[in-house]
């Protein structure tokens, strides 16, 4: 019966994810690993990680018992599943095939038309898969909230990577027309393919009436390239090119060997063994030195001595000290190698330099130094060492973008993570302040996350003095602006602590805790755990203290949580529709437009709250807000009068 519940095809797609998960494994026995010099190493390792999430969706599929199989569904609805499994077989075999010819392709052996090809296949892979993960018949799959949660944040990753991967195109080289381009694929996905390649066309909305490229097995599955070498859009693809008349896989093995076998290609390029950590064998990024002298790139080092050890990897010798110094020497020179062989610098960082908007560049080796000073005296056994050092990090990352690079480049950020924990009230205060200032910029928030961050602020949201308190909540609203972060903090147990100070906290912690509940509970899933933490209760309070300090804050939140069903039930048994009935009639312009956005949300198919405002009176404060409120106000007040119309036959 499992079967049934995605069309016969749950055991074949939890194959391909299993076989695709081990393909940039070392010691995979599908598949070599990655090649540490491939171009596309990372996007890879991103693809593989994001497919390996959904192994739990499919087999909450295959547990699924026999009173929710599609069969016992209506026609209609199965044969939607079915196409639904389908195409995402298809999409599978599309990720397993581009994965097995990007994993070793380098740059120095393929023009920039083959490197493209290649981005064009990602940008079509990632947006085929987030398409059909929106697409998702949970109303016919009994599927977990935890679980669902997860095919959110793989939807929200695999769409930002379709938006990368359409910035990249539109930043290589354009090709004067489709033929050499062509004959790049070709080369490139070992394919033998005819002039005459390319049609363009709209984007069909099932994913199995697009063109085709083999996949292992000898069938086909669909791969959409979308369109130009430029992207102007967000969220939906115009436009896409697809792959066509692709030969039998004995073809295509011999017009790979021909095409080798016509082109000396140059060496691959070779990393110098310095830049590689020997921890991880790959390329450092941000090396440091520990105490035997040895380098090692900090994560790896950090994790290293996290893990209780305290040797160096490398020689077995005893650590006399914790401390990692950044090695700059040797940051400079890989910074320099990787300009010349044209590999992404993941920084705004460069030798020594920021690039500034006008598209210069200032100095700051004077500021690095000092900055690489405070961030070794924040490990510093001596408390007053560390609690001056934070305090003087926290007064520097307040004052300008700059220094929040440099902070974040001289290693600062997974120290500060760690001093969240210190029992010097002092140092947890300004370490927590200073990764608020830090999270201001773009970059720094990926990194706070990589620390693992959230858990302990969390904890000092919970614990800290008051404005520790204050400034976690406000680190938790940053950091939450980033969408796949919403659910790994909605997770972390932070609602509940932020429920709490928005009950009992200081006027400006209630501000802080008011504005992350905002932004956490724009994801759906956040907002039963809102409800469940007792966030009405809070609510209701704001609205009816005497001060009304707070009232536009409530309302914001209430109006996001209104449409939510476990919401509205908390919203009319806590007595709240008489205030806002209430707030119809006295509040300020923007006031009465959210209450009347609630009432509207609370009333819609819902005969007994209609009665309700009915008999509370809210017929009359409702047509003159129809009539002289703002247009949202206007539109909900003569949509709730509407409904009310309604009501007066029964």
């Amino acid at each position: 019966m499992a079967g049934e519940l995605a069309g016969d095809h749950t055991p074949e797609l939890l194959c391909l994810v299993h076989d695709i998960a081990g393909m940039c494994s070392a010691g995979s026995s599908s598949a070599a690993p990655v090649a540490a010099d491939a171009m596309f190493r990372k996007d890879c390792t991103d693809l593989v990680r994001r497919i390996s999430l959904l192994t739990h969706l499919f087999e909450e599929i295959k547990d699924l018992n026999h009173n929710v199989v599609l069969g016992s569904s209506s026609s209609s609805s199965s044969t939607s599943s079915n196409s639904w499994s389908s195409d995402l077989v298809l999409a599978l075999h599309s990720a397993r095939r581009l994965l097995s010819v990007a994993r070793d392709f380098r740059s120095n052996c393929s023009s920039d038309g083959a490197a493209k090809a290649i981005v064009f296949q990602f940008q079509c892979v990632t947006w085929k898969l987030e398409k059909l993960l929106s697409n998702l018949p949970y109303d016919n799959l009994d599927i977990s909230e935890e679980v669902k949660e997860q095919v959110d944040l793989v939807r929200t990753q695999l769409r930002r990577a379709t938006d990368k991967y359409g910035f990249m195109i539109s930043k290589m080289p354009s090709h004067e027309s489709y033929q050499p381009l062509t004959e790049e694929i070709s080369q490139v996905l070992g394919k033998s393919v005819s002039g005459g390649l390319y049609k363009q066309h709209s984007c069909p909305e099932n994913l199995s009436e697009l063109d085709s490229i083999p996949v292992n097995n000898g069938e086909k599955s669909c791969s959409t390239i979308p369109a130009g070498s430029r992207l102007e859009r967000a969220r939906s693809i115009p436009s896409d090119v697809s792959l066509l008349n692709a030969t039998d896989p004995e073809s295509q093995e011999n017009s790979e060997t021909n095409s080798l076998s016509e082109v000396k290609k140059p060496e691959p390029i070779v990393i110098p063994e310095d830049f590689l950590c020997p921890i991880s064998l790959e390329l450092m990024r941000d090396p440091v030195i520990v105490a035997t002298g040895q380098t090692y790139e900090r994560s790896y080092i950090q994790r290293w001595i996290d893990c209780g050890n305290a040797t160096c990897p490398k020689t077995q010798q005893k650590l006399q000290h914790l401390t990692l110094t950044p090695n700059y020497v040797l940051r400079s020179l890989i910074s320099q190698w990787c300009i010349e062989h044209y590999i992404e610098q993941p920084t705004g960082l460069t030798n020594g330099k920021i690039k500034k908007s006008d598209g210069s560049f200032r100095d700051v080796t004077g500021d690095i130094a000092a900055i690489e000073a405070l961030v070794r005296k924040l490990s510093s056994r001596s408390v007053e060492e560390r609690r001056a050092a934070v305090t003087e990090i926290r007064s520097l990352s307040k004052r300008s973008t700059d220094n929040r690079i440099l902070i974040a480049e001289a290693g600062a950020i997974p120290v500060l993570v760690n001093l969240l924990t210190s029992e010097d009230v002092l140092t947890q205060d300004n370490a927590v302040t200073s990764i608020l200032n830090l999270s201001i910029y773009e970059n720094n928030k990926g990194l706070i996350m990589l620390a693992g961050a959230i858990p302990s602020i969390v904890q000092v949201l919970r614990s800290g003095t008051m404005e520790a308190r204050e400034n976690a909540a406000a680190t938790l609203f940053s950091l939450s602006l980033a969408d796949e972060n919403k659910i790994i903090i909605g997770a972390s147990g932070a609602i509940p602590a932020l429920v709490e100070l928005l009950q009992n906290g200081s006027p400006r912690g209630k501000k802080d805790a008011a504005t992350a509940l905002f932004n956490l509970c724009i994801y759906q899933g956040n907002k039963g755990r809102a409800i469940r933490a007792g966030i009405i209760t809070a609510l209701l309070k704001m609205l009816t203290d005497s001060s009304k300090s707070m009232v536009d804050e409530a309302l914001t939140i209430m109006s996001v949580l209104a449409s939510h069903q476990e919401a509205k039930v908390a919203i009319v048994k806590a007595s709240t529709i008489p205030v806002l009935i209430d707030l119809l009639r006295t509040g300020l312009p923007r006031n009465k437009e959210n209450a009347a956005a609630i009432l509207l949300a609370l009333c819609k198919r819902d005969a007994d709250n209609l009665a309700c405002i009915s008999r509370l009176g809210a017929v009359i404060p409702l047509s003159e807000l129809a009539r002289a409120g703002t247009e949202r106000a206007k539109r909900k007040a003569t949509s709730l009068l509407e409904h009310l119309r309604k009501l007066q036959p029964l």
